[in-house]
């Protein structure tokens, strides 16, 4: 069966998921498209070839007009949670761009009604999506580097030239925490197996910085098993640029791993690297990675349709999503109050 989805949210990266991500899977339909924006929605309905009985200007709108299964929000982050919690309400399966929401509370509060309903809540968290950080997944669970002793990673970007008026993302809530680490934060997780229990973490403010939150953050998390992570993340780095995935190193007692995922545009898996190193003397070797059927939101799209349908949960459901969301909120609270804070996760 295929899974019929409304669309809500079609304005800048939105529009990437319409014209791009979503006609690559082919288990969803789009039914229905959302935007208060008429530019932009009829654009987009166009440029999918839907009639304009499919277009709407509000999700409830859309509710009445067509039947679906599911909808996709890809909407401004303050309108997540009461975009999913209408369609829930509806009866709808929600796929809900990250972050999630700004807070855990709020979170939550969706979480509890998808459970409640028996509705399928999963949250994009499309970094997991990519060969690299599967094979170092896989890799940690085989043991291939004996006991793990530190983690560390960096991510550089340069973003600060376009004046403030023309960028949103100067605007976005705690751009370098919120926006940008809860890749990282949710990779952590995956790759390691652990959960975060404590951060550490300080902002920087450059004067020459646009950004009206932080740019940049360094951090220390403790993982429930004792491991210490350090993290360097910087919208403002002059220095070399990473992937989006940012550059990891992983130290064991028999050897380092070292990895890259998700450079250059969406879906492109040729900056994917994993290395392995056994000793200081020995060099880097490639590790093969594994061939995914979908890369990036692709392969967080199939897998929601196919839980839709009867099929495995979601790795990144709204329920497990919620401690990549507490890692954040503790993360940002850690930065205002200048003090180590405790992660955690509502029940």
């Amino acid at each position: 069966m295929t899974v019929r989805i409304i669309h809500v949210g079609l304005g800048g990266w939105g529009g990437n998921w319409a014209r791009t991500a979503i006609p690559e899977v082919a288990e969803v339909e789009v039914v229905g498209l959302v935007d208060p924006v008429p530019a932009t929605l009829t654009a987009v309905q166009q440029d999918l070839g839907l009639p304009e009985s499919a277009a709407f200007a509000s999700l409830t709108e859309a509710l009445a007009g067509v039947d679906a299964d599911a909808v996709v929000i890809t909407a401004p982050a303050v309108t997540h949670v009461p975009l999913a919690l209408e369609a829930l309400d509806a009866g709808k399966h929600v796929l809900v761009e990250k972050p999630f929401a700004n807070t855990t509370d709020e979170a939550v509060t969706a979480v509890r009604r998808a459970e409640e309903l028996g509705l399928v809540l999963q949250v994009s968290q499309n970094y997991r999506w990519y060969p690299a950080p599967r094979a170092v997944q896989e890799m940690l669970e085989a043991d291939v580097v004996g006991e793990i002793s530190a983690i560390n990673i960096d991510f550089r970007q340069w973003d600060n030239d376009l004046a403030f008026e023309e960028h949103p993302h100067y605007r976005f809530p705690h751009a370098m925490i919120n926006d940008m680490a809860i890749h990282h934060f949710d990779l952590l997780r995956m790759v390691t197996g652990q959960e975060a229990v404590r951060v550490f973490a300080r902002a920087t403010f450059p004067s020459y910085s646009k950004y009206q939150d932080e740019a940049i953050a360094s951090m220390i998390i403790e993982l429930d098993g004792g491991l210490v992570v350090s993290y360097r993340g910087s919208w403002l780095s002059r220095g070399p640029r990473t992937a989006w995935a940012g550059e990891w190193s992983i130290h064991g007692e028999d050897g380092e791993l070292w990895f890259t995922s998700r450079d250059g545009a969406p879906n492109a898996i040729d900056g994917d690297v994993v290395t392995l190193r056994r000793t200081q003397d020995d060099a880097a070797e490639p590790v093969e990675l594994p061939v995914l059927e979908h890369t990036d939101r692709q392969g967080g799209l199939q897998a929601f349709a196919r839980s839709v349908e009867g099929g495995p949960a979601p790795a990144t459901s709204g329920r497990d999503n919620l401690r990549s969301l507490a890692l954040m909120e503790a993360a940002t609270r850690s930065a205002a109050s200048g003090q180590p804070e405790d992660v955690v996760v509502p029940s």
